[in-house]
């Protein structure tokens, strides 16, 4: 399916070095960033206080934000919790306040607004269990790269595994230099956005370098520069199709889905853009660089194969 087409090839390659080295500069910005600044964690990774409460009616989240910001909580998550009437708040740790302390403040001020709430549990969230959760969340990303890499590997060939596997760290670190530099708060979500944006970025890579030994194929005197901007001015409509409307269903996560979902959508929403750009710019530059031709991607037929050689006999 095409929206459009285009009929004369972009020369993509033609500005490659000034927007890697573009990339290049965005990428060393970013990890400066996360080794200065950090991440703002959330009380899933540095641990707090869990609350689980209940409401008479359905409760209305957006009050039980309100009355926790009166107390001078920012850092904070409130969601429903089984049922609408059910609502878990979890609570960062408060220096010289015990987690009953902390649920004794907020219940008074949600009884303020509802006197008849009922306190269902409380307890306290140890940062060892943060410490686990950061693990296991950079042993899912290791994993993922790997996995990446060697499926790359086994249907392209080395070069686009590594080409592949760089665009995708770029815009990984990308995403994680904006979280470090802005200070927004990294929670598990964000972290699930994070790992969906390697799978989806790695789709658009795939795209395109199926479509690069396509045309190696069909094109034998083509230069490799020629076949590689041929590849990306025929996907462009796909990607347009593709990414507009994964876009638009993030935005209305982004706009309506409440801060539950906000930097879960911004995380993707910005992996989105980096994905195009990388899976167009920066793997397909690379793959360049690193010398891929068409008898890497295409098996030469041998004489005794090949049937016109045979007739020619």
């Amino acid at each position: 399916m095409e929206l459009f087409r285009i009929q004369r090839t972009i020369p993509f390659m033609r500005n490659a070095l000034v927007l890697n080295l573009v990339s290049f500069i965005t990428f060393i910005a970013a990890v400066f960033f996360i080794a200065t600044k950090g991440f703002h964690l959330s009380i899933e990774f540095t641990g707090g206080t869990v609350m689980e409460v209940h409401y008479q009616q359905p409760a209305q989240l957006e009050e039980v934000r309100s009355a926790l910001g009166t107390l001078g909580y920012t850092d904070f998550q409130v969601q429903n919790f089984g049922t609408s009437q059910d609502v878990m708040i979890r609570l960062p740790v408060r220096e010289g306040e015990t987690s009953a302390l902390q649920s004794e403040s907020v219940m008074g001020a949600l009884k303020a607004q509802h006197a008849d709430i009922e306190l269902r549990r409380v307890e306290f969230v140890g940062p060892q269990i943060g410490q686990e959760l950061v693990h296991n969340g950079l042993m899912a990303l290791l994993f993922v790269v790997i996995g990446i890499m060697l499926y790359l590997a086994i249907r392209f060939e080395w070069k686009f595994a590594v080409a592949g596997v760089l665009a995708n760290l770029h815009d990984v670190v990308i995403i994680l230099g904006f979280f470090a530099f802005f200070q927004w708060e990294f929670s598990l979500s964000v972290l699930a956005g994070v790992l969906a944006v390697l799978g989806y970025s790695v789709n658009e890579s795939v795209v395109i370098m199926d479509r690069i030994r396509e045309n190696f194929r069909k094109q034998r005197k083509a230069s490799v520069v020629d076949v590689i901007d041929g590849a990306i001015t025929q996907t462009i409509s796909r990607t347009i199709i593709t990414h507009g409307s994964t876009q638009m269903m993030v935005l209305a996560m982004l706009i309506f889905g409440g801060p539950t979902l906000h930097y879960f959508a911004l995380a993707l929403t910005i992996g989105i853009w980096f994905g195009i750009y990388s899976s167009v710019f920066v793997a397909a530059a690379i793959a360049m660089w690193l010398g891929v031709k068409r008898e890497d991607l295409v098996k030469p037929v041998k004489k005794d194969d090949d049937p016109a050689a045979e007739l020619a006999e």
